[in-house]
């Protein structure tokens, strides 16, 4: 069976899209296909594939699309597409997966995709903000221009923990921007390494795993990093984790911050009711149909 897909990226980030409206085609998409479609070489190729679903729709109980707590815990799963779905609830379901196939909480850069292909479509107004449900809770994307902002709501830095590449150990800043990271500050990005390998973390505070981030200060309100991914491997971006970095560098206060990704540059910005927002590019460079 083919069916259509689209291909995007924000700052170099990329992702697979499956417009899977009703939820008909892919059901519980499974981690197979992903990574089959996240294949470089054998596939369309991505960091991770975006499914574009109605949340009632969705497999995800509707108590999860809408939690807003800034910690991550364990997100149970389990099959409501009988389950009469809240109507404040948004119409859009941002259903992320890793390259690897595993299941994630948000993605920053795959948020702002989502919304333009919303948008493209006309399956949201073009001139208002469009609210989606995400396993991190409810997000706002409001276009300006050429680019988007998205509002992800409160971020928690929740204390020090320490990363490790190859015999070298870091100390990190645990910051959860609904997923999981863990900020390394350095005096040269090439501190990190290849990155080629996953860095070594404290697996009892991050049992499902953790974006890793090295950083470096390039003057006021402005840093560099580079990033791992979890499930996905070193990435040229990472949304929710230039916003881990900026929190990393000024853990309080409303503030903006100008961080240098390996695919171009985002703005983070936090205000004064401690909302975190992420600015930025989302491009779709292409569309057609797949059986992978």
């Amino acid at each position: 069976m083919s069916y259509p897909f689209l291909k995007g990226h924000g700052t170099e980030n990329d992702f697979v899209l499956l417009p899977d409206h009703d939820g008909a085609l892919h059901g519980d998409l499974s981690a197979a296909r992903v990574r089959a479609l996240c294949d470089r070489r054998a596939g369309i190729g991505g960091d991770g594939v975006l499914r574009v679903i109605r949340t009632s729709a969705s497999p995800v109980v509707e108590e999860v699309a809408a939690r807003t707590s800034p910690v991550v815990e364990d997100v149970a799963l389990r099959p409501s597409r009988n389950h009469p779905v809240d109507e404040d609830l948004p119409e859009w379901f941002l259903d992320y997966r890793n390259a690897d196939g595993g299941i994630a909480e948000m993605c920053g850069n795959g948020i702002r995709v989502f919304a333009r292909h919303l948008y493209d479509e006309g399956l949201v107004p073009p001139d208002e903000p469009v609210r989606i449900a995400t396993r991190a809770g409810v997000k706002t994307v409001v276009r300006e221009g050429d680019l988007f902002r998205a509002d992800l709501g409160e971020a928690a830095v929740l204390g020090e923990t320490k990363v490790s590449v190859g015999d070298r150990s870091f100390a990190a800043t645990h910051v959860v921007v609904g997923n999981p990271h863990a900020v390394a500050l350095v005096d040269d990005l090439a501190e990190a390494g290849s990155l080629a390998q996953e860095p070594a973390y404290d697996e009892s505070l991050y049992p499902g795993g953790v974006n890793v981030e090295f950083v470096v200060r390039r003057g006021p309100g402005h840093v560099a990093m580079r990033v791992h991914e979890r499930g996905s491997g070193e990435t040229r971006s990472c949304g929710t984790g230039a916003c881990a970095a900026a929190l990393a560098t000024a853990p309080e206060g409303p503030g903006r911050w100008q961080v240098d990704v390996v695919g171009g540059r985002l703005e983070v910005l936090r205000d004064d009711a401690g909302h975190v927002h992420l600015v930025g590019p989302a491009v779709i460079v292409a569309r057609g149909e797949t059986d992978l």
